[in-house]
């Protein structure tokens, strides 16, 4: 038998790397699965979040309830499925997701006047929610828009405290984007969408207000 000068048999390293090789493939294949099942778990948590906006925005809160549920079963089903991987954990498409489930998320809490829920309560980073929050901050322009168009001016009110309150909070977040995942950009759209919409708020009640007194004068 030919032996290497140690003795040992020739070969003998091709063969523990062959095995390497075997190893290295296995542990791939596990984090390539992993990756799709997060993947798809993140497609469904989207999708149950935009219904669940959608039906917050038809005034369906049972239905958007319900949505929630669905999202937060496929949120936990996601991150069980990369617990074993930190980097596909912080992956985009993981972190995207759970930032939909916080907007859907204080978004019915905002719509329905209740406390608006923890990132511990949703499961998500501080960085993943407080970008989610800043959409649900944005997304309330919409909501407003829709009550300043059936004349419910202090429901339309609450929700501008509450956009001005989240704004607030954001902008104490003083961190680079590394570590909040671009917040800084995120508060920066919300700042234009609340001058806006307070400006809308803001020219609707004068409009009510000089309709009113016009009416009294009429009488």
């Amino acid at each position: 038998m030919q032996t290497t000068g140690n003795g040992a048999p020739a070969g003998g390293s091709l063969v523990a790397l062959a095995q390497i090789g075997e190893q290295l493939r296995s542990a791939l294949g596990v984090k390539h699965a992993a990756r799709d099942a997060a993947l798809a778990q993140s497609r469904a948590l989207v999708r149950f979040c935009a219904n669940a906006i959608r039906a917050i925005h038809r005034e369906e809160r049972a239905e958007a309830q319900a949505l929630l549920g669905e999202a937060r079963i496929a949120a936990a089903a996601m991150c069980a499925a990369v617990a074993a991987f930190p980097d596909l954990f912080h992956a985009g498409y993981t972190q995207d997701g759970l930032k939909e489930l916080v907007e859907a998320s204080v978004l019915l809490a905002l719509a329905a006047d209740e406390p608006i829920p923890a990132h511990t309560q949703l499961g998500v980073e501080p960085a993943t929610y407080l970008n989610g929050l800043a959409e649900a901050a944005t997304e309330l322009r919409r909501r407003i828009l829709d009550l300043i168009r059936h004349e419910h001016s202090a429901e339309a009110e609450r929700l501008l405290d509450a956009m001005d309150e989240i704004y607030s909070l954001l902008v104490t977040v003083d961190y680079p984007d590394a570590i909040t995942g671009g917040l800084r950009r995120s508060t920066d759209v919300l700042r234009g969408v609340l001058e806006r919409t307070r400006g809308d708020l803001t020219t609707s009640m004068r409009q009510q207000r000089l309709q009113d007194l016009l009416a009294k004068t009429g009488a």
